[in-house]
Parts: C-alpha cells; sequence; structure tokens
C-alpha cells in the first residue's frame, strides 16, 4: 500500500472502525507533516486539526 502524503485533502470523511482518531492519519506519511494528535470527534462528529487545519468529520455507519 502506498501511503498518501500528509494533509493533501482540507476535509477528511471518517468511519466508527477508523476511531481513534489521530492527525495525520493511519494511512499518510508522517515524515512530512506535524506531530501526531489524536482528535475528540466522538462526541460532535466533526473535529479539526490545531496544527494544520484539516477537518475530520464521522459518519454514520
Amino acid at each position: 500500500m502506498k501511503l498518501k502524503a500528509a494533509n493533501t485533502e482540507k476535509v477528511y470523511y471518517v468511519k466508527h472502525s477508523d476511531l481513534p482518531l489521530s492527525c495525520p492519519g493511519k494511512d499518510m506519511a508522517l515524515w512530512n507533516s506535524h506531530p501526531k494528535v489524536y482528535l475528540p470527534i466522538e462526541k460532535t462528529g466533526e473535529a479539526e486539526c490545531e496544527y494544520c487545519g484539516a477537518r475530520y468529520i464521522l459518519q454514520t455507519d
């Protein structure tokens, strides 16, 4: 599996199976990105990364 460059999109849709949510995500290369941070998305269904501004939206399964 080829890793995507980190933070190439501004909105990411995630599923409950992707939790716990971190930015950059599991399928992103970490070498060219910010430190990994965990984002609390469970309560509101949305989260924004404080480093890169990427928005994450939790989809219902």
